[in-house]
């Protein structure tokens, strides 16, 4: 909860351009009663978004602001209404989607993407993910929380393809640097290996969801460790109980 509030404050910003394809092809109804929820046609607008995303670099931005799924302002256009739709679609009735959702949705997209070398999003890495992000603890992400991570999720792809000049699927050892430049992300050798030993595989090279993986979890540190420096001196103090907060829940 303390990460991910450090990374809900700021001005709230439209999404503008970024949802495009995503609201195209429209969606299917979850069926009432019992067990899970159909979501392959739902997802078809995702996949959508994600295949024409642009290739623009990635340059960190504050997320908006949070507001309740029913809060719709008056000033909102009708592209962020009709994404509206579509998350109460892929969401419960408490309009919140979980780790088990997400870990649906980001695999039916990657199932599109035969140029992505991937394993696949596991569900302890969809519930890191949500946790990041999960403001209020309640395990899974809001509209805006959604929002947001799924704007990222456009412009880090657009990173990972630029940066796959063999077209391998994966970034090797010499373009993975680069392409974490590209993404914001600004790191010294010692944080740079650090990266490699916990999110590569033993050859130094990063598959689509482990690069996912790591961005999401650089973002969320980087806007925490802003937030709390408030003396805008490069130094943070926390008690033990920010800080047990800080590293068990993200």
């Amino acid at each position: 909860m303390f990460l991910a509030k450090a990374l809900l404050e700021g001005a709230d910003r439209g999404l503008g351009e970024a949802l495009g394809g995503l609201l195209e092809g429209g969606g299917q109804r979850r069926g009432g009663g019992g067990g899970g929820r159909n979501i392959g046609g739902i997802v078809g607008g995702i996949v959508n978004f994600i295949s024409e995303a642009a290739g623009a670099q990635y340059t960190p931005e504050p997320p908006p602001t949070q507001q309740h799924f029913t809060n719709v302002e008056a000033n909102e256009s009708e592209e962020v209404r009709r994404f509206r739709q579509q998350f109460a679609q892929l969401a419960g009735p408490d309009m919140e989607v979980g780790a088990t959702d997400l870990m649906n949705i980001l695999n039916k997209v990657l199932s599109k993407h035969k140029d992505l070398k991937t394993g696949g999003f596991s569900l302890d890495t969809c519930r890191s993910i949500v946790s990041v992000m999960d403001s209020d603890t309640t395990g899974k992400l809001g509209f805006e929380e959604f929002k947001y991570l799924w704007n990222n999720i456009k412009k880090w792809q657009c990173v990972y393809k630029q940066y796959d000049r063999d077209r391998s699927g994966s970034l090797g050892s010499s373009q993975l640097l680069r392409a974490l430049q590209a993404a914001g992300f600004q790191l010294n050798e010692q944080l740079y290996q650090m990266i490699v030993r916990r999110y590569a595989d033993e050859d130094g090279s990063m598959d689509f969801n482990n690069f996912i993986s790591c961005l999401v979890r650089l973002d969320g540190m980087f806007r925490a460790f802003r937030s709390l420096d408030r003396d805008a001196d490069g130094l943070v103090r926390v008690s033990l109980q920010e800080w047990l907060q800080l590293t068990m829940y993200s």
